[in-house]
């Protein structure tokens, strides 16, 4: 298995219930993003159905921003996306599903996502997730059938920033009640703060405010393995 490659995992998803546009978030790529290029580690990218994923909080004043949106290999492979069924799970170390709200619609119930990260964590990697990107954990089962998130702890967006958000009745479920109907631990911290919980091999954060601090996090941990 290499030991220098990362997928992050894209929604394609672009429509937040009829309310505006989403995608995925950008900064929850471009923070873990950074981290992770200057630690020397190369990061793919793959979208739910391929093609250009559609983007969701552009901030021109935010400088990793702008270095991921204009760095070459990036704007490359975000052109024109691959799928996870392009990709070989065993080639990689870790994945991290990026935030947005697009990532609860078309990440729950996508087989091939939840198929490709269960091989990543069964050949020892680490499988993360940002804000609403642990919707992509939802459908993830380990060898025995259980689910990956059982028994462990966890951080995702909460309830309550969806309500700060306004945006309850909008999303097609509360993810933080979600993951616990999986037998996750939910650890929310109070809204918009940093807040990363690192349970073995798996890593989540809670909200854009979180976006480093999870790239530091998978850092540590492909290092410990």
């Amino acid at each position: 298995m290499s030991t220098s490659r990362i997928l992050f995992i894209l929604t394609s998803h672009d429509d937040l219930g009829g309310v505006r546009k989403t995608g995925f978030y950008i900064n929850e790529a471009a923070h873990p993003w950074k981290v992770l290029r200057d630690a020397g580690y190369t990061v793919d990218f793959a979208s739910v159905r391929g093609g250009v994923p559609p983007q969701d909080g552009r901030d021109e004043n935010d400088a990793e921003q702008n270095a991921f949106l204009t760095d070459t290999d990036v704007a490359r492979q975000l052109t024109n996306t691959m799928t996870v069924a392009d990709y070989d799970p065993a080639d990689y170390d870790a994945v991290l599903y990026v935030g947005g709200h697009g990532t609860v619609f078309d990440f729950p119930g996508n087989t091939e996502l939840a198929a490709f990260t269960a091989k990543v964590y069964d050949n020892g990697g680490v499988v993360s997730a940002v804000c609403h990107g642990p919707a992509g954990l939802l459908d993830i089962t380990l060898p025995d059938g259980s689910y990956l998130v059982a028994g462990k702890n966890v951080a995702s967006f909460t309830n309550n920033e969806e309500a700060a958000v306004g945006l309850t009745d909008t999303v097609p479920f509360l993810l933080a009640t979600e993951l616990e109907k999986r037998g996750a631990i939910h650890h929310p911290a109070p809204n918009f703060t940093d807040n990363v919980i690192t349970d073995g091999r798996l890593i989540t954060g809670q909200n854009p405010q979180s976006a480093t601090s999870i790239g530091e996090a998978i850092l540590t941990a492909l290092k410990s393995r």
